[in-house]
């Protein structure tokens, strides 16, 4: 494997990759984010067909402390998503919270061709004709080239395998010593992962560990040279469980979307072992409020997209993978989501009284509701409003006969705040967060 080649990227009309999402101030934390070009030789590790290696210029971005001191040692390492037609980090915009202030890096990769290349995406969210990164802002990023995605596995394992080489001066993290490397992703990014883990990562030995979130039924396919995968195939493709001969910890986290929907994850449920762990998120959708932030009308969803606290809980799953790899205990097993079944047809999810969704990894906002949160649009009038799920509301009445004060709502909440973070769901750091989240508006005084 030839090393990897580091370029800076700078001028033209900034870093291409924003985000919906209130994220911390890196400059505050003592962070820097830089931008470069990456360049190496790829060669097809997913696939039968038989093509040349191909050279390519991608794009990272990297985020690390200033202060090497101030580094945990470990690099968390993103699958760009695509699904937009563009690259998007919506990992980093849930665990961002806990990156910084864990003190880790952060380096997120254009591992595909549409990231680098342009395309019409899968979400219906693109607008106008695909434009490369180079067409766009060709001050900046004139000389990336993506060969396609026969190479995407190995982009993205070349990536995770040059961060921790960082003696060289002009490395994204020069001087950090670089103990563990996890990978991420979620969605589109996550179905790749799912591919890589079972044909690449239990032989390749780059990653220590890997946070999945949000998969279907089966992995990413093989990709071909030129072009990028049409994500919208793996719906129609065999469904496949993780690999049982695990070398590295994979933590899975799937929301309510995924377990049904055509995403299926419901089929291919395994269960947990000392190197494999899956939780399930109660009241929670494949994206939420939190990813779109103030931008949520431009959706154009008929009701309000989900509200759950899903991030608290992909914060919690980071800060255990962390500590699983480094030798520390197995996180907690979470519940699977409830699931009923009548005379052969689909399942669904069984729900109480008020419609939540039963068993699962618990938060406050579905053990204490003020509102019905779900995963699963029962008619969405689009891609993306299924993939925002659903907020409705609880009738003030309902929730005086529940609570019978407001007064008395805060005290559940409270209980289910400190449940959680007892079960080790959400991190005792997240609590003043998380009981700012909680409703006491919405319950009559």
């Amino acid at each position: 494997m030839m090393p990897i080649g580091f370029r800076p990227l700078s001028g033209g009309n900034g870093c291409s990759l924003l985000s919906a999402s209130p994220l911390p101030d890196l400059v505050a934390a003592g962070y820097t984010e830089t931008e470069y070009a990456a360049s190496g030789t790829a060669e097809q590790l997913v696939g039968d067909s038989l093509v040349p290696p191909a050279d390519f210029t991608t794009r990272i971005v990297s985020r690390r402390p200033d202060d090497p001191s101030s580094f945990s040692g470990c690099v968390v390492v993103e699958w760009l998503n695509v699904s937009s037609g563009n690259d998007a980090a919506p990992e980093y915009s849930y665990l961002a919270a806990e990156i910084v202030r864990a003190g880790h890096a952060w380096v997120g990769v254009s591992a595909q061709y549409v990231g680098v290349e342009g395309g019409a995406g899968s979400v219906g969210m693109a607008t106008g004709d695909p434009q490369s990164l180079a067409d766009k802002d060709p001050e900046r990023y004139a000389g990336l080239h993506h060969p396609g995605d026969a190479y995407c596995y190995d982009i993205f394992g070349s990536m995770g395998r040059a961060v921790r080489a960082t003696s060289a001066s002009d490395h994204p993290l020069s001087g950090l010593d670089v103990r563990t490397v996890l990978a991420v992703g979620e969605s589109q990014s996550a179905m790749a992962l799912t591919t890589y883990v079972n044909t690449v990562g239990a032989v390749a030995g780059i990653f220590d560990g890997y946070l999945i979130h949000s998969r279907a039924a089966a992995g990413l396919p093989a990709g071909d040279v030129g072009t990028g995968i049409d994500v919208s195939v793996v719906f129609g493709c065999e469904p496949t469980t993780l690999r049982t001969d695990l070398v590295s910890p994979v933590f899975v986290v799937q929301t309510e979307t995924e377990v049904l929907t055509n995403f299926r994850y419901h089929v291919v449920r395994q269960p947990d072992t000392d190197r494999l762990r899956v939780w399930e998120v109660a009241g929670a959708s494949h994206a939420d409020l939190h990813q779109i932030g103030d931008f949520e009308e431009f959706l154009g969803c008929p009701d309000p997209v989900n509200r759950g606290q899903q991030r608290f809980v992909l914060r919690a799953a980071l800060r255990h993978l962390q500590s699983w790899v480094a030798g520390g205990t197995p996180p907690p097993v979470g519940e699977p989501l409830v699931l009923r079944t009548t005379d052969g047809a689909e399942p669904a999810f069984a729900v109480d009284d008020l419609g939540n969704v039963r068993g699962g990894v618990r938060t406050p906002c579905v053990d204490a509701p003020t509102q019905v949160l779900s995963g699963v649009v029962a008619n969405p009038i689009s891609r993306i409003c299924l993939l925002f799920g659903s907020t409705a509301p609880v009738a003030g009445d309902v929730l005086t006969a529940r609570y019978g004060t407001r007064a008395q709502y805060e005290k559940h909440y409270r209980d289910a705040c400190d449940a959680a973070i007892a079960a080790g769901f959400v991190v005792d750091e997240d609590r003043d967060e998380l009981l700012a989240d909680a409703n006491p508006e919405l319950v009559p005084a």
